[in-house]
């Protein structure tokens, strides 16, 4: 085994353990923290991959912003209150099982797919003509409604989070 690979393998199970600290913690704040970290580690597993690109934009959307975002939506509500609302009900109980019934299922789906993959021999994209002008050329000319209307939905989120937590009665009322 080469350094690469021991390296991969190392932050694969650092990813794992970060993604399990996301879930288990208690604290929301801690829990976005793990988010960062498992973020910040995946940006180094496509940097081992060749994919500088994907690297620099998952460190600078997903660990950046989407993070910071998560934090102050979290600051912004009366956390004390809200985890009342997470009751150990039937139904929830069920929502819950299902839920990890059907994550477990995707992610056996997911290596499934990777094996047929490598079995078979199909090469979905060549790393060599992947580069950042190709991208930007393709996202800029075939997709670019899908781009501004993203960019305008995330605008409006937090418009949307700021005037809640600015009406009277809003997530601060006792």
């Amino acid at each position: 085994m080469d350094m690469t690979t021991i390296l991969f393998y190392i932050l694969a199970i650092a990813i794992v353990v970060f993604s399990l600290g996301v879930v288990m913690t208690a604290n929301p704040i801690f829990s976005a923290l793990f988010l960062a970290l498992t973020m910040v580690t995946l940006a180094f597993v496509y940097f081992l991959l060749n994919a500088p690109f994907i690297a620099g934009v998952q460190l600078i959307v997903y660990a950046g912003a989407v993070v910071v975002l998560f934090v102050m939506v979290m600051m912004l509500f009366d956390l004390k209150q809200e985890k009342e609302a997470f009751t150990k009900g039937k139904f929830t109980g069920f929502l819950k099982i299902a839920s990890a019934g059907w994550l477990c299922g995707l992610i056996a789906g997911a290596i499934y797919m990777s094996t047929e993959m490598v079995v078979s021999g199909n090469q979905i994209l060549d790393v060599n003509k992947a580069s950042t002008k190709i991208l930007a050329k393709e996202l800029f000319s075939n997709y670019v409604f899908a781009f501004e209307a993203l960019g305008i939905l995330l605008l409006l989120i937090a418009v949307g989070a700021v005037s809640i937590s600015r009406i009277k009665g809003g997530t601060h009322a006792k």
